[in-house]
């Protein structure tokens, strides 16, 4: 059959053209399927391939202001499990609604990642905290707590104060978090040590400038290093993805020390929505292709209405 030239060999334009028209129809559908109202009509969780938990902090700090029982509420209903990072007497509140809590605080004053395991002038008393957070956990049956480095200045608070080196900080981690995972074996609880980005500095929570443990590759160095089944990594994709990137590849790579997980959008540490960088279906499909068997806890800073964001981030990772 006789075709024409710009049939066998087509033009710039016609390329353009109909790539433009798959874009528009790919984005559209995009759009539809992350779309701020589809969610009232879905009903929660049904996979059982992914262990959704929520943070509380980014909820109650919202312009919405909602309270644990609020949030635990909606989180029940929507088939979530666990509302996390909870101080031991929040506990029974997210009991009253069938929940858990996914992963505990450590117990230190607020913000709990400035004073961390890498400053002798710190480590001490986190230690003693964090076992009592433990002993807690143990009593309840809560699998897990968090870690922090903390901040790279001998003062957390005073940026003049100078440096640990990085050598120095990990080695101190490295010490403190073998102290923590031998209790933690005793316990049954496992001790998560979070990454923390150091990039944004727009908004105290989304970015932590002068956090020692910004690199995800340091972090896991640091659990290879304490060689414990109770010391874990919390790979928050959030952050590893404005500090390192390659984030399924790290999963991957990463699967057998990772402790824990949190999400949110990037940039803006938002909803998970389209308008954001990060797939967060595919991330999720690795993550359950490498085996883990954990808590997904969402810990983004809705912008919306806080029951359409948190049913968009469930369906969105319930692959």
């Amino acid at each position: 059959m006789y075709q024409s030239d710009s049939a066998q060999h087509p033009t710039r334009r016609s390329v353009l053209g109909y790539g433009s028209a798959a874009a528009a129809t790919t984005l559209a559908s995009c759009t539809t399927g992350a779309s701020e109202n589809s969610e009232k009509a879905w009903t929660g969780a049904v996979n059982g391939r992914i262990r959704h938990s929520v943070c509380l902090w980014p909820f109650e700090g919202s312009q919405w202001a909602w309270d644990l029982e609020t949030l635990a509420g909606h989180a029940a209903d929507l088939g979530l499990e666990s509302v996390e990072l909870l101080a031991p007497e929040q506990w029974p509140t997210v009991r009253k609604h069938g929940l858990t809590c996914a992963i505990a605080g450590n117990g230190m004053p607020a913000p709990p990642f400035m004073k961390g395991l890498n400053n002798p002038r710190y480590q001490a008393s986190v230690i003693e905290t964090t076992k009592q957070v433990m002993d807690a956990c143990s009593q309840e049956g809560i699998p897990s707590v968090i870690a922090f480095n903390g901040y790279k200045w001998n003062d957390a608070e005073d940026p003049q104060s100078g440096e640990i080196s990085l050598e120095e900080g990990a080695r101190n981690t490295i010490a403190g978090l073998k102290e923590l995972a031998a209790y933690g074996e005793e316990k049954g609880v496992t001790v998560c040590l979070e990454m923390l980005n150091t990039r944004d500095d727009t908004h105290p929570m989304k970015g932590h400038p002068g956090y020692q443990g910004d690199d995800i590759d340091y972090c896991a160095d640091i659990i290879r290093e304490v060689g414990s089944p109770r010391a874990k990594l919390l790979f928050d994709i959030y952050h590893v993805q404005i500090m390192n990137g390659d984030v399924i590849r790290r999963i991957r790579s990463m699967a057998d020390l990772i402790g824990h997980i949190h999400t949110a959008g990037n940039p803006g540490r938002n909803e998970l929505h389209f308008k954001q960088e990060i797939h967060y279906p595919s991330v999720m499909e690795a993550l359950a292709e490498s085996g883990y068997q954990g808590y997904v806890g969402h810990e983004f800073m809705p912008t919306r209405d806080p029951l359409d964001s948190l049913a968009q981030a469930v369906r969105l990772c319930d692959v």
